[in-house]
């Protein structure tokens, strides 16, 4: 029995471990499917493949071969560690071999996998003549660069660089893309959203250059596994794809393990820390030399549990032990971060708390277990993770440390998601408006377009029209047929390739030598939400505090923080529907997805601590309103469902009743609080103030009779201004069945879109204008001109109803939680029983 069989055999026994493992699901092992070398594989990479001990290929690997011989292009979907890399060398290679003047580019989404695969390349060195592959990125030397371009046969770069440094530069490049041949996208999964949309404009304008100097190159895309990665991969290149998924590597026998927290108050749903029980798991997994690597979500994160896990270990300070425990995180410096892989390869390190920035293929040879603490937020970015275990024949473990929100929660219930067939499609819309003009400018800049000309899949009309529009701007010219451009600045350079949105606020912050330092960008519709003063603002895993945000002048200041919150804003909007493009009848009412116009103002925001989405506080804000065109996909419910539900008991939407004297009570709750607001002070001016009930109205209602005269009494009435009532109502408001609808609703979405729950707007309206009235959910694109993803849920409303009836009825909580329909007010109700009666309303 080896520690890991050992490690496992005490955890079954352990009664403060056992009972807390919600799914454990034991893969046996699995042999390999190989092939023999293909009789037309050149003689130099059989040696070099020999001298690896290589003596077959994967059944993928040699199907991969074959149809990249065939002129075909392909993705490969095979799982983490099945030799994707090699499937795509190998016919690269072999291309160089034949025709020495032949290049190819290899684009990867992080500067660390472009090195470690660059060292993998460096195999083949003594097989292929005159082969120099070259990285060329941001941290490429400048006096390093022309050399590159002139003698590298292989360029591993990103697509940041592809888009501000090479294309724009392309005739420096004249001889590399003359010769292109292969172009390789690797972790193609990656590419979705407004980035995937983005790198679809750049792939047009790469294949628009290649094309200008001749070349016609073809593509190998590598994606872990998602839903639809061939219509993914056909979306991105726009061009036909062979899909190569018969993944025929090896494993070893897999334990895949769900841990839920044990629950500490059942009738609040609370369960124990995810990331102290990580950190016990980890301790565990230390003491038995089982090596390890603990996935967390932030930087700051992964310092928590880096300082909790040794204090666990280490009471004296022994340095030569506490190096076998390392962080892992993109703050880190580069040689930092090689010498700690290397101490994983060689067994010096045995523990390695690291963020998603390990996920990718980076190589730190075989480990025996992984643990993610807390979902990553997609099943790709999971399987990933735990893939980084078991490279190879020996058994390894995964365990997922459930954390308290909703979609952890399904997961930790529901853990089929995991093992089937993946739910998640990547989405990706390159003719996106605002996207595609930002690069119809820079693909000008690059090369004039020829009247008729194409660009991508847009028709010669629409394209036609766009460049026109542009010139009406003044950005391009029309001379001799065609359109030039004629501004004096280099559009690539403001344009960055995470926002949709062509006016964007800079993120300033101040470096180690006190100097401002810009760390990216937030579009103008999503600044005061997300960069507000007083925000928490997360970059590469790192959390920064906001401290002020001009809107005038498109900036704002942060400064870099470890705090144990992050914020939420709070914000009041109003939803226009401006156009409908799809309708349809469902069980107890319709669904719609059109475009909307949301007008938002942010009045506040909330203080929630990590893992326990506890409310630490809120804060009032005064930002102007702002308005963003987007998609929104909303369910309205049928007046038949909610009579239902109001006969029954279970609807506590509509509007209350305060009694014939309320204007009279109302009246003197003001003027007994000197016409003045109780939380912040604010005087009444032209508008009066609120009148809030302290206990919730509808608490009073006994045996369905309203006893209005308790509810009324004078010290159960407070006096607030709008601003702090809507906060103070924010509480209560959100136990009802329909807000707890929005809420699971929202937070069960992403399982199937691979986005961030911040990507999507959720609201719910008891009596919604854009629904004659009616109560409605709406979810919507949080991306100027939407991004396909309302759409998307609006396909699939029938699985996401079940699967919210599957997650608020499967939790224990008594009356609403973190984890179902949103925690109860401290002094109002749960929306639980609500929630689940409009479930059963809206679905088999």
């Amino acid at each position: 029995m080896n520690e890991l069989q050992r490690l496992l055999s005490f955890w079954q026994r352990d009664e403060g471990t056992a009972p807390n493992f919600s799914t454990w699901r034991k893969t046996p092992p699995r042999p390999p499917h190989t092939q023999p070398f293909p009789t037309d594989l050149p003689a130099p990479l059989r040696t070099a493949l020999s001298s690896r001990n290589i003596s077959a290929l994967y059944s993928h690997q040699a199907s991969a071969w074959n149809q990249a011989r065939a002129g075909k292009n392909l993705i490969l979907a095979t799982s983490t560690a099945s030799g994707k890399t090699l499937a795509y060398n190998l016919p690269v290679l072999a291309k160089l071999l034949e025709d020495p003047a032949a290049r190819a580019l290899y684009l990867f989404p992080t500067k660390a996998l472009a090195q470690d695969q660059f060292s993998s390349l460096q195999n083949f060195q003594g097989s292929v003549p005159n082969f120099g592959p070259g990285m060329y990125d941001g941290d490429t030397p400048q006096k390093d660069r022309p050399a590159i371009r002139k003698n590298a046969r292989i360029v591993l770069s990103n697509p940041d660089m592809l888009h501000t440094g090479i294309l724009p530069h392309h005739a420096n490049w004249s001889e590399f893309f003359s010769n292109l041949r292969f172009i390789v996208i690797d972790e193609a999964h990656t590419y979705r959203g407004v980035f995937g949309s983005h790198v679809a404009n750049i792939i047009r304008r790469l294949k628009r250059v290649a094309q200008f100097h001749g070349a016609t190159p073809q593509f190998i895309l590598a994606s872990a596994t998602i839903g639809n990665p061939q219509e993914l991969a056909e979306k991105i290149i726009e061009e036909p794809v062979e899909l190569i998924d018969n993944d025929g590597s090896s494993k070893g026998e897999r334990h895949f393990i769900i841990y839920n927290p044990p629950v500490i108050d059942a009738s609040l749903g609370l369960r124990k820390s995810a990331i102290l029980e990580g950190v016990r798991l980890a301790a565990d997994l230390f003491k038995g030399d089982v090596q390890t690597v603990v996935f967390a979500r932030t930087r700051r994160t992964v310092e928590i549990i880096l300082t909790n896990l040794q204090a666990a270990l280490f009471n004296a300070p022994e340095t030569n032990a506490k190096n076998r425990i390392r962080g892992y995180r993109s703050g880190y410096l580069p040689t930092q971060r090689r010498e700690i892989e290397q101490g994983l390869r060689e067994g010096q390190v045995t523990t390695v708390v690291a963020t998603t920035a390990l996920e990718l293929g980076i190589d730190i040879g075989g480990l025996d277990a992984t643990l993610l603490i807390g979902y990553p937020g997609t099943i790709a970015s999971a399987r990933q993770q735990a893939g980084r275990a078991g490279r190879g024949v020996e058994a390894a473990l995964a365990v997922l440390v459930a954390s308290p929100n909703p979609l952890d929660q399904f997961l930790a219930h529901h853990p089929e998601y995991f093992f089937g067939a993946s739910p998640e499609t990547a989405l990706v819309n390159p003719n996106h408006l605002l996207i595609l003009l930002e690069h119809l400018r820079c693909a000008m800049f690059e090369l004039p377009f020829q009247k008729g000309a194409s660009f991508g899949s847009l028709s010669d009309e629409l394209l036609e029209e766009y460049l026109q529009f542009l010139v009406d701007a003044q950005d391009a010219h029309f001379s001799n047929q065609k359109y030039y451009w004629m501004r004096d600045q280099y559009p690539a350079a403001n344009l960055s390739l995470r926002s949709a949105s062509p006016q964007s606020v800079v993120l300033q912050t101040i470096d180690a030598d006190g100097k401002p330092m810009v760390i990216g960008s937030v579009d103008g519709a999503s600044a005061p939400w997300m960069i507000h003063p007083g925000a928490i603002y997360m970059h590469e895993a790192q959390q920064y505090f906001v401290q002020t945000l001009e809107l005038e002048k498109q900036l704002a200041q942060l400064v870099p923080v470890g705090l144990d919150y992050y914020t939420e804003a709070q914000q009041n909007s109003e939803i226009e529907v401006l156009s409908q493009t799809a309708q349809a009848a469902v069980l107890g009412g319709a669904i719609q997805h059109g475009e909307i116009q949301v007008t938002t103002q942010v009045v506040g925001f909330r203080k929630i601590r990590w893992f326990t989405s506890e409310t630490l506080g809120q804060e009032p804000l005064d930002l102007p309103p702002a308005q963003l065109q987007t998609t929104g996909y909303w369910l309205t419910l049928s007046a038949e469902t909610v009579t239902h539900l109001r006969d029954a008991g279970v609807w506590s939407n509509d509007p209350n009743n305060y009694g014939p004297d309320w204007p009279q009570v109302r009246e003197a709750v003001r003027r007994r609080d000197q016409f003045t607001c109780q939380v912040c002070g604010v005087k009444e001016t032209t508008r009066q103030h609120d009148v809030h009930h302290k206990i919730p109205f509808r608490a009073f209602l006994r045996d369905g009779q309203m006893d209005r005269a308790l509810a009324n009494r004078l010290e159960n009435l407070t006096t607030l201004c709008s601003t702090c009532h809507r906060q103070a109502e924010q509480n209560v408001r959100m136990r009802s069945g329909l807000a707890g609808l929005g809420f699971v609703l929202g937070n069960l979405a992403p399982l199937f879109l691979m986005c961030d729950t911040r990507d999507l707007g959720v609201q719910t309206d008891p009596a919604w204008p854009g629904a004659s009235a009616q109560p409605t959910v709406i979810l919507y694109d949080l991306v100027p001109a939407g991004i396909g993803f309302s759409e998307r849920l609006f396909e699939i409303h029938a699985e996401l109803m079940r699967r919210a009836d599957e997650l608020v009825s499967a939790c224990g909580c008594e009356d609403g939680c973190p984890s179902c329909v949103g925690p109860g007010g401290e002094n109002g109700l749960g929306g639980k029983s609500e929630t689940l009666a409009i479930l059963k309303h809206l679905h088999h």
